[in-house]
């Protein structure tokens, strides 16, 4: 199947799409890639629905603003495409299948035995009729209504990904998004993953509430900075660093209290080495020393996240586009790959990468009235 996916991560920065070709198994070509930064329109939206969620008490009525969202979601995703597929020269009737993940606006692990609770916007049917084609969405609710975490998802396109590639395990991707996920892949071939810490996300939301900026362009604040070992030891006390994986988090499970007392540009640098400390840590949770951590998403244009990865990581450390990948559109062909395998009923969750019980089949597939 030629199939177009998707993804609009927790920044809030763009819409993201990759075209595969792919059974779902193997891929058999790439087709192009792109992004189309989200109108402000939309963001304001997404980032209202956001607050709504915390706000949410289980069991309550869904907000209102829920409902518009999506709708917004599914017009922006549209219209990204059309400009996308019109610049390569493609149509909608080239396209057989589309992976939407949607917009993140509450993630809950699972606590106390009791289930978590995820929500990903976007009106799939609403896609669906304006493109013609049918659309796979809602990835993750299968999973956390038989007990897992929900994510990462990505594992198992990480792993299509390094093998289309000829990599040799044991070896971990690293996608650095709000939130950082680590997918590990061991020398059995076999995976593991679970979410390690931040991102991006605490460092876009601290440079948002003291300056005018988005997100800390180059890495300037960080560089500029200096870390404050005692605050990034008491980040790093949280009890989510003591749990087992798999285990994820939602991009407001650590707040910026901590770092009240820094100046932003200490600050920066404090949640820099935050998130290379926890991927750290997360490496030294799987026993086996990978040989290399190749690392995608938004992060790693971040030359100061980058650096203290080398520095604390005990292997080699490189950009995905060293290898010929697409660092920015992996999650979009990932979620491309997983409508495939959501077409082909294969299993997109795994007991050592959500923690369900056992391998599961998840999405549901929406067809054009």
């Amino acid at each position: 199947m030629r199939v177009l996916g998707f993804m609009t991560g927790t920044s809030l920065d763009a819409v993201d799409m990759a075209v595969l070709e792919t059974d779902g198994e193997t891929i058999s070509a790439f087709g192009p890639a792109g992004e189309r930064k989200l109108t402000d329109e939309t963001r304001d939206i997404m980032l209202a629905a956001t607050y709504e969620a915390l706000r949410w008490p289980r069991g309550a009525v869904e907000p209102a603003i829920f409902a518009e969202a999506a709708r917004a979601g599914a017009e922006e995703h549209f219209a990204a495409a059309e400009g996308f597929l019109a610049a390569n020269r493609l149509t909608w009737s080239d396209i057989d299948l589309i992976g939407m993940h949607g917009q993140t606006v509450l993630h809950e692990r699972p606590r106390g035995g009791g289930v978590g609770r995820t929500v990903q916007l976007g009106d799939a049917a609403l896609l669906a009729r304006k493109t013609g084609v049918p659309v796979a969405f809602d990835f993750r609710t299968a999973d956390v209504a038989a007990g897992g975490e929900g994510a990462p998802l990505a594992p198992i396109y990480h792993l299509a990904r390094a093998r289309a590639s000829g990599l040799e395990p044991p070896l971990a991707v690293l996608n650095i998004g709000g939130v950082a996920n680590v997918t590990f892949i061991g020398g059995d071939g076999e995976i593991a993953a679970f979410d390690t810490g931040p991102g991006n996300g605490m460092l876009d939301l601290l440079v948002q509430d003291r300056s005018e900026a988005r997100f800390d362009e180059e890495g300037r604040l960080a560089a500029s900075g200096q870390v404050h070992e005692n605050v990034l030891q008491g980040l790093l006390a949280h009890a989510y660093f003591r749990m087992p994986p798999p285990k994820s988090l939602d991009r407001y499970d650590f707040p910026l209290q901590p770092l009240a007392g820094l100046s932003l540009q200490d600050g920066a640098a404090t949640l820099v080495a935050f998130t290379a400390e926890a991927v750290r840590l997360g490496c030294e949770l799987m026993g086996e020393t990978p040989g290399e951590v190749i690392v995608a998403g938004g992060g790693r244009r971040n030359p100061e996240i980058m650096r203290a990865l080398a520095q604390r990581l005990p292997c080699r450390v490189s950009d995905a586009d060293e290898h010929g990948w697409r660092g920015d559109a992996i999650e979009a062909e990932a979620f491309a790959y997983l409508a495939a395998r959501t077409a082909r009923g294969l299993p997109i969750s795994f007991p050592k990468t959500t923690a369900v019980p056992q391998a599961m089949t998840g999405g549901r597939i929406v067809r054009p009235d």
